[in-house]
């Protein structure tokens, strides 16, 4: 059933939901009968299909563009999930990039931007969201098991989603009484997306598959199903945490 014009649907905000485990997110949400603003930052068409499958499943969703690194872009996000369906539960702050450059001088360009995307814009995120989120609100950043491995070339990755893990256990606690889980971080594994494979040879694909003691890649779909139980009722009493959902990679 389309929840479009239910007024006791709970509402999500995905950033970078346009595609890849954002995506999955989305639609997982959708299905559970969330209404879902879709964010991105600059492919149109692969956020409406988004919403598209949302709509075709039954479920209702908006797409909004926004740089998730600047105030005024969050702003706009919260500001069109009010117009579209007038309330916001539920934060997922999914949106991020993963150059792989070694930690030297002419890397800072990679290093700002990895920071911009995935460090600030977490920040930004949550400082909204303290503003928007009502009891029984959830907010979920996703992090990566990429912190545990060190491996070359992902310094700014690596302290970009090292910074996110400090920033959620700081804001559980400054929300503090409100009835707010800021509850977990889902921190996948190597997950079959276009960010992951991109610039990657099947070896080097088959490679982290082998890191797994379940010998897979991991899905989209896994990570959104981790993201539906935080979200949803059952997820109420997890707090502050760090959720690795990665088929026991690291």
């Amino acid at each position: 059933m389309n929840n479009s014009t239910d007024n006791n649907a709970r509402v999500a905000i995905v950033t970078g939901a346009s595609r890849g485990i954002g995506r999955a997110i989305a639609e997982r949400l959708g299905a559970d009968g969330l209404r879902v603003v879709v964010n991105f930052a600059g492919n149109a068409a692969a956020a409406a299909e988004t919403v598209a499958l949302i709509e075709r499943a039954g479920g209702a969703a908006v797409a909004c563009q926004a740089d998730v690194g600047t105030p005024e872009g969050v702003a706009g996000m919260y500001e069109a999930a009010l117009k579209a369906f007038g309330r916001v539960d539920v934060v997922v702050s999914n949106a991020g990039v993963m150059p792989t450059v070694p930690i030297a001088d002419d890397s800072l360009a990679a290093f700002d931007k990895t920071i911009a995307t995935n460090l600030r814009g977490t920040f930004l995120m949550m400082a909204a969201a303290a503003r928007h989120l009502g009891t029984g609100g959830r907010f979920i950043a996703l992090s990566s098991s990429v912190l545990a491995k060190n491996f070359p070339g992902y310094g700014p990755y690596i302290a970009s989603k090292a910074g996110v893990e400090g920033l959620v256990h700081v804001f559980a606690n400054e929300l503090r009484g409100r009835g707010i889980t800021v509850n977990a971080v889902v921190a996948p594994g190597p997950v079959g997306t276009e960010l992951f494979l991109a610039g990657k040879t099947p070896e080097q694909i088959a490679q982290s598959a082998a890191l797994s003691p379940l010998q897979r890649l991991g899905e989209p779909t896994d990570i959104a199903a981790a993201v539906s139980f935080l979200a949803g009722p059952d997820g109420g009493w997890i707090n502050s945490q760090v959720i690795r959902a990665n088929g026991g990679f690291a």
